[in-house]
């Protein structure tokens, strides 16, 4: 089996010859700046999304109803380990929620 060596395949060719021509695919010449098109995204949010954007805003700002200087407080007495945890108060009021999560049943 023998090829030629002189010249490119004509598979090879092809691209070169375009490259070649000073006019594109289009028609416009090509020395000429192709304008861009602006990318143009849309969303759709549904009621619930929505409804969970507004609770992310007001979560973001300011806390209503939280003391910040208990949490901080509490923070603090975790990290530096005297924070006490009573078992037996935990257990009580999980209990308790679990008997108005069944009577709400």
């Amino acid at each position: 089996m023998t090829h030629r060596i002189d010249a490119p395949p004509p598979a090879a060719r092809a691209p070169e010859a375009a490259a070649l021509s000073s006019v594109g695919r289009t028609g416009a010449p090509r020395n000429e700046p192709v304008a861009a098109t602006p990318a143009v995204d849309r969303v759709i949010l549904t009621g619930d999304a929505e409804g969970l954007q507004a609770m992310g805003r007001e979560l973001g700002t300011a806390p209503a109803g939280i003391d910040m200087a208990r949490v901080n407080a509490l923070k603090a007495a975790i990290a530096d380990g005297s924070y006490a945890i009573d078992a037996p108060t935990i257990a009580t009021r999980m209990l308790g929620l679990e008997r108005q999560l069944e009577g709400a049943r």
